[in-house]
């Protein structure tokens, strides 16, 4: 597996961007620190988050990393360092 090319603020930022406009949440309501499941991101969400996500970063993302890593600075510090 190859490292991220992306920092990981840069991967925080584009979690919140994605999050703020696929849950209708402002992009200030969003803490980094809190689980996903609070802004009420589901399985079927989560899903379609990491597909866009793979996309973004140019390689695969595990589909269930919402599970292991639950908030967007676990999900954002995890992908930095693969």
């Amino acid at each position: 597996m190859q490292k991220s090319s992306r920092t990981e603020k840069e991967i925080q930022n584009w979690l919140i961007s994605y999050l703020s406009t696929s849950l209708g949440i402002d992009s200030t309501e969003l803490d980094i620190t809190s689980n996903l499941e609070r802004y009420g991101l589901d399985s079927l969400a989560a899903v379609g988050m990491t597909s866009e996500l793979e996309d973004w970063l140019g390689h695969e993302v595990d589909p269930t990393i919402t599970h292991d890593y639950p908030t967007i600075a676990s999900i954002s510090q995890y992908l930095a360092k693969r």
